[in-house]
């Protein structure tokens, strides 16, 4: 199985980077990336790449994927909406249409968040770019899995790239145990989205289209079933006729 990560620097991409080099099922991982990032792993391979919006000239490098894990992302505040559409819709949609050039694309996991409008009518721009940007994704010929988490611990290294986030990790962090205590479902990890990310790609998984932290928790604890199936994603039909059991609400 081979993925390819967009984001790998971020806090989320982190998680999606460190559980896909830790699968054995994954033989190869791309990491798409503007700057070299400071991880060396055999399996990891670094595409350092300008431009977001045009692939031309690393379109070969997107034939043979079987995952998509698009992480790539950035905070609104202080930018305008034309600015954070350029960022949050352009670019993914740009990867998205590219990695489907040469045929059916891999998986696409997307990471937006929660409170994301795909109805366009919320006040907040952020949330309507977001939604937007949904919708055009899951319109492509492409098998799409949204990720809206709310609240995600960063464990294992990972670091917020936003200092305003940074600053409320570390504020949290001493009430992180309890606060999971308290709220198991719908508190989740880094660890625990990368590791549903690849539990979502795998045949038959039954994941729904949009997941957010509960369902996140829950695909990360069917990752770790030792029966579960491991085969390359883009292989199995877009809405699969198996469907395990997904807790509600």
């Amino acid at each position: 199985m081979r993925v390819i990560v967009f984001g790998a620097s971020g806090m989320i991409g982190h998680g999606a980077l460190r559980a896909a080099l830790r699968d054995e099922a994954v033989t190869e991982v791309l990491a798409v990336v503007r700057t070299p990032l400071e991880a060396a792993h055999p399996k990891l391979r670094q595409i350092v790449h300008a431009d977001f919006t045009d692939y031309s000239a690393i379109q070969h490098e997107f034939t043979g994927l079987d995952a998509c894990f698009y992480c790539l992302g950035v905070s609104a505040v202080g930018r305008t909406e034309a600015e954070y559409t350029r960022i949050t819709h352009d670019y993914p949609l740009a990867t998205a249409r590219a990695l489907t050039t040469a045929g059916p694309g891999p998986a696409f996991v997307y990471v937006s968040g929660e409170g994301a409008d795909p109805t366009g009518r919320s006040r907040q721009m952020w949330a309507r770019v977001k939604g937007r940007t949904e919708n055009d994704l899951r319109a492509l010929p492409m098998a799409v899995h949204v990720f809206r988490p709310g609240f995600v611990q960063p464990v294992d290294g990972a670091v917020s790239r936003t200092p305003l986030y940074r600053g409320l990790y570390r504020a949290t962090a001493a009430l992180h145990p309890l606060l999971k205590r308290l709220f198991p479902r719908h508190i989740t990890t880094t660890d625990a989205v990368g590791r549903a990310m690849l539990a979502v790609t795998r045949p038959d998984s039954g994941a729904p289209a949009v997941l957010r932290n509960p369902d996140i928790n829950h695909a990360a604890a069917e990752y770790d079933r030792p029966d579960a199936p491991a085969a390359p994603a883009h292989r199995r039909p877009r809405h699969s006729s198996v469907r395990r059991e997904w807790p509600t609400g």
